[in-house]
């Protein structure tokens, strides 16, 4: 087993491409651990959006939003003690915790409230769109330059997202324009979590979103509450619960295998979501859908291909295993 030090490594390298770490080759079985680690992710976080667009037909979003943040932080008990104690709570970077947990608790009320509008596809055929917001992004919160390839590709993806969401006047009532904002605030909280990780451990980064969030969420629970049922509840409390779980899992992923490997799964993503969806409400894709989210997630990929390519020819003349630098990086899709 590799020592924490390199993981720890092993992470900067992946949510910082161009910092000028030089990520050690990881072994078959740890490539392998990584993709089971990004399928369970997947799979986890395709149930709790189930769950969530089944709770939010009965309950308001604010509440289910609650249960979500605060039962989240049961899997962050259990980190703590086994990722050293009460010192991973040390950080100079209290005001970075704090504006990126509230760019997250947006995104999910966004993404919880598209549930709620739209087919549970629709809502994360349109999340797809995540990494090429990122890429635009780069430019301005990370001074990244943008070469024709990824380019080209943020642009067909663009007309793939106009596919899917087809502006007009109807796009607020059908929930996409939540849906999009989600992906643009997921876009940002990526970055900030990048640049971040340079100084903060993953459990800090884990930690304070969920007290952040937590402490978020209280403060919109008098503005909607619906006493659940006991089902309902545990279902509730499952949603939280599943989501840290969810969270490790993936975090866990691109720790063992390269993001060029893992990241490709997540788009199994759309997949479970057509499944549940069919299974649960009966929804039927339309075509446009299909082939919107077939042009957003091609561009996503060549991307993720044209990161890889970057980062190989980056990191070619690397002589040092460890340097330092400034935090940069390309595309992932990552869950709500």
């Amino acid at each position: 087993m590799r020592s924490p030090q390199w993981r720890r490594l092993t992470y900067c390298a992946i949510t910082n491409p161009m910092s000028g770490f030089h990520m050690p080759t990881p072994t078959q079985d740890e490539v392998r651990r990584g993709i089971a680690y990004m399928i369970v992710s997947v799979f986890i976080f395709a149930i709790v959006n189930a769950l969530v667009k089944w709770l939010v037909a009965d309950y308001p979003v604010t509440q289910v939003v609650f249960f979500r943040c605060v039962f989240a932080l049961v899997p962050c008990i259990v980190l703590v003690p086994t990722h050293g104690g009460f010192a991973c709570f040390r950080t100079k970077r209290l005001r970075d915790h704090v504006l990126r947990a509230g760019s997250q608790f947006a995104s999910m009320i966004c993404i919880f409230t598209a549930f709620r509008m739209m087919p549970l596809a629709d809502a994360v055929a349109i999340q797809f769109a995540s990494p090429l917001f990122l890429t635009v992004l780069s430019i301005f919160l990370l001074g990244e330059r943008v070469g024709i390839h990824r380019w080209s590709a943020v642009l067909v993806g663009f007309a793939g997202v106009l596919i899917m969401v087809q502006p007009g006047p109807g796009m607020f009532e059908s929930g996409a324009l939540f849906a999009l904002v989600n992906a643009v605030m997921s876009a940002s909280v990526t970055i900030a979590m990048r640049r971040m990780s340079v100084t903060e451990s993953t459990t800090t980064l884990v930690v304070y979103q969920g007290i952040v969030t937590a402490l978020l969420s209280i403060c919109l629970l008098p503005f909607g509450w619906v006493t659940p049922t006991w089902a309902d509840l545990a279902l509730m409390i499952g949603v939280g619960v599943c989501s840290g779980a969810g969270q490790y899992c993936w975090t866990q992923a691109f720790r063992f295998a390269p993001a060029a490997v893992a990241a490709p799964f997540s788009y199994t993503s759309m997949i479970w979501a057509l499944t549940l969806g069919f299974l649960l409400w009966g929804d039927v894709p339309t075509p446009m859908l299909l082939v919107g989210a077939a042009v957003v997630a091609g561009s996503g990929l060549y991307i993720l291909y044209r990161e890889t390519v970057r980062r190989r020819s980056a990191a070619a003349p690397t002589t040092s295993p460890v340097q330092t630098g400034s935090a940069q990086g390309g595309g992932i899709l990552k869950p709500s």
